[in-house]
């Protein structure tokens, strides 16, 4: 009997760890291992092959620059003789800089990531932190540039003649040879200003008022002798008033109102304005206004005759998107292309080229049920040919070879048995014919075309597969080079795990759908691990990263605190049919069924994933779903962190939501709320939120969190000073996100006052 009750008790024990022994996680060894996989300390550990050629002119010769594991490179290429050199002696500009600056720069970290040649390629032009320098390359000499360049709030015109600036909601040029100054327009008043974009609160906050300056929304013609801008109407739209509790150097808070409006809201509207440079003359474009959409404002593209440009507009919920083409003599204007659906037309999937010489119009559209491309005459209208088509969709057009009448662009799902969401590059002729795979290697492909048409710069990964960068010729996608050759060894000799793709189900078994899952670097098959799932919605995209580099951000960090993590790709966002695509319509609350879903397939192939302990996060639309999907089903997730979160669509930005919940606004809006939905929370919940958020105003969290305490429910929540939208590179709140699921997901307490390091990424006088 004694041994009979030991063995049971011994089996207990045995049963406890093998079952619950990845509990023993979270400790401050984990803390630090996960530190490691932060960005910018991940800088100097791998190399990563993504090459940005900056094509010379309109030549096949380009420069790019290499930020590799020691040092800092600026390479130029020429592919016509397939060689490959520095830009420039890095030491000598070094010392030249140094020495004109006064100040000491290293040839290995220039503090600069961008230039430009002279014509000659014997001088480079280049910004250290808003200050212009020139530096000669024969006998490296550097020195500052003043006078011509326009300042921060001013647009120069592509001659350098002209400036153009805003004063007192008008639109004025300056002649930079005399300096004289000519006053465009006079009847501009605050909410009803020419050139001015429609702006968010981060320009009023950096300038602290409320009367913004900003730089003019002018669109030059390519010889200067034209503009064309707009009159900005935003009197009769809604707008939000934001409070900085904090502000540097003050101890009073301060507030700030922006245009904002809300679903089913009045719009702001734009009227396209063209004037002659030299005379002032105003040729108003016959019309009714612009409804704007979008925050900022209409863009125009001029064509190479300057006498005429073409603009987009999209109708109210985007049921429709019309191109049109304005003489810019007249100011009259005729429809080139028109898409319309009962539904939307997504503008991210809308995509057209007009062909010069012919005025014919290549168009992207989904009318088929999968997005692809087709040929139209711009003079009347008629479709001439569907270039592309089948059960695969084209992601973008890429460049119109209007010589040899040939079109690229990449493409998804077309190659069989690989991830439907992998991008290729593809050509076809203006006939439909000759459709031709140019990158045929299983990965993700993302490509930049030479101005030439001769080559190509192929960039290809897969989560799973570190990749290259290599130079290949237009016809038949012939490698020239490997460029770069992702280094990835000490991260591998580390212990580290790619993540593992997998394919699962729709709930109603219609669609195939994708994700990944990360591991720890320690990781062990016979534990047991929590899931925490990294969740983004959307309808304007998908997700799941499909490339090495876009796998390494962000959730590797997590996994080493003791976590499986995951992603999924379900139904209702982009890259697959518009069938697909649409199940989110109306239904943006709808659509975590396929997630919860999808962890328990990837539960029953890998025992290691503890499917009774599942935590979720996300930041703005997937704030929202981390903490839709806890409420919607609160028996599976049960620890969740909310950032930045859209909780109410009828309080948020009017495009997005009438574009993808629907316009009019109905009922569903108020249903699928998470303030309608609060008193069904069970799990722990942190909300996240700043104050100064100009894309989803802190109200949301406010009135979700005003919801839960009506209904009784514990939460936690940070108001975050001087916070725009998402952590930001807030290292306090990514803290307390890994606080949050080791403390309720692990079960283990953190380890106290943990001070997460992370090696700055330079932005050279960006903001981050």
């Amino acid at each position: 009997m004694k041994s009979s009750r030991i063995a049971r008790v011994l089996a207990v024990v045995f049963l406890f760890f093998t079952t619950y022994s990845g509990r023993a996680q979270g400790t401050r060894d984990d803390y630090q291992r996960a530190t490691q996989f932060l960005p910018g300390n991940m800088r100097h550990r791998i190399y990563i092959a993504e090459v940005s050629p900056h094509w010379i002119a309109k030549t096949n010769r380009f420069w790019y620059r290499k930020a590799g594991i020691k040092e800092t490179e600026f390479i130029l290429v020429d592919p016509a003789q397939n060689t490959v050199k520095p830009a420039f002696d890095q030491a000598r500009l070094a010392s030249a800089l140094s020495e004109a600056a006064k100040r000491e720069f290293k040839s290995t970290e220039l503090p600069f990531d961008t230039f430009d040649f002279s014509d000659d390629l014997k001088s480079i032009h280049f910004q250290v932190e808003g200050t212009d320098w020139r530096c000669d390359l024969e006998a490296y000499k550097c020195k500052t540039e003043h006078g011509a360049e326009p300042g921060p709030f001013e647009s120069m015109s592509p001659d350098k003649n002209w400036i153009a600036y805003i004063s007192d909601y008008n639109l004025y040029l300056r002649y930079v040879p005399l300096g004289t100054v000519v006053q465009l327009t006079h009847d501009g008043e605050r909410g009803w200003s020419y050139a001015t974009p429609i702006s968010g609160l981060r320009p009023m906050v950096a300038q602290g008022t409320d009367d913004l300056k900003q730089r003019p929304a002018v669109f030059w013609s390519e010889d200067s002798s034209k503009l064309v801008t707009y009159h900005m109407d935003t009197r009769g739209a809604g707008r939000f008033t934001n409070v900085q509790f904090v502000p540097p150097g003050q101890l009073r808070p301060k507030a700030f109102s922006v245009v904002y409006s809300l679903p089913g809201e009045i719009l702001p509207t734009a009227a396209p304005i063209i004037f002659d440079v030299h005379t002032g003359k105003r040729t108003d474009v016959k019309g009714p206004p612009i409804e704007m959409q979008f925050q900022g404002g209409p863009g125009f593209e001029w064509f190479p005759d300057n006498k005429s440009f073409q603009y987009q507009v999209d109708a109210r919920g985007v049921k429709s998107i019309t191109l049109w083409v304005v003489d810019a003599e007249t100011g009259d204007q005729k429809v080139v292309m028109s898409e319309k659906s009962d539904r939307y037309v997504d503008p991210g999937e809308t995509f057209s080229h007009i062909i010069k010489d012919t005025g014919e119009v290549v168009w992207a559209s989904e009318r088929d049920g999968w997005n692809h491309l087709y040929l139209y005459d711009g003079k009347t209208g008629t479709l001439k040919v569907q270039l592309t088509q089948g059960p695969w969709v084209v992601r973008q057009l890429l460049d119109v070879d209007e010589k040899s009448r040939r079109v690229y662009f990449a493409a998804a799902g077309r190659e069989k048995n690989e991830d439907p969401y992998q991008t290729y590059l593809y050509s076809v002729d203006l006939d439909g014919k000759n459709l031709t795979l140019l990158t045929p290697e299983n990965a993700n492909h993302s490509i930049s075309i030479s101005p030439d048409h001769l080559y190509f710069v192929d960039n290809a990964s897969r989560p799973d597969l570190p990749g290259n960068s290599v130079l290949r010729s237009i016809k038949g996608g012939s490698q020239v080079r490997v460029l770069e050759q992702t280094d990835a060894a000490e991260l591998l000799n580390s212990g580290w795990k790619f993540p593992q793709p997998f394919k699962g189900k729709s709930t109603d078994g219609t669609f195939d759908l994708y994700g990944l899952i990360w591991k720890p670097s320690n990781f062990d098959p016979g534990k047991k691990y929590p899931v925490i799932e990294s969740v983004y919605t959307g309808p304007q995209g998908f997700f799941v990263p499909k490339t090495f580099s876009a796998a390494l951000r962000g959730l590797p960090p997590v996994a080493e605190l003791g976590f499986i993590v995951v992603m999924v790709d379900g139904r209702g966002t982009t890259g697959r049919s518009r069938a697909f695509h649409e199940f989110s319509y109306h239904n943006l609350g709808g659509s975590f069924e396929d997630h919860v879903n999808m962890i328990k397939q990837m539960a029953a192939q890998f025992p290691y994933m503890d499917i009774d302990r599942v935590g979720i996060f996300g930041t703005s639309a997937g704030g929202y779903g981390a903490a839709h999907a806890t409420l919607v089903f609160p028996d599976f997730y049960k620890v969740c962190v909310s950032i930045s979160g859209d909780h109410d669509a009828r309080l948020d930005k009017a495009w997005w939501n009438e574009l993808y919940q629907g316009y009019p606004v109905g009922k569903d809006y108020e249903e699928q709320s998470n303030v309608t939905l609060a008193g069904q929370l069970k799990g722990h919940l942190l909300l996240v939120h700043g104050d100064i958020d100009d894309n989803v105003h802190v109200v949301e969290t406010m009135r979700f969190a005003d919801a839960l305490i009506k209904a009784n429910k514990d939460f936690d929540m940070l108001i975050v000073p001087n916070m725009y939208h998402g952590e930001g590179g807030n290292l306090y709140l990514v803290r307390r996100r890994w606080d949050y699921f080791v403390q309720h997901l692990l079960g283990v307490t953190p380890p106290a006052g943990f001070e997460i390091h992370d090696e700055p990424i330079p932005t050279f006088g960006r903001p981050q």
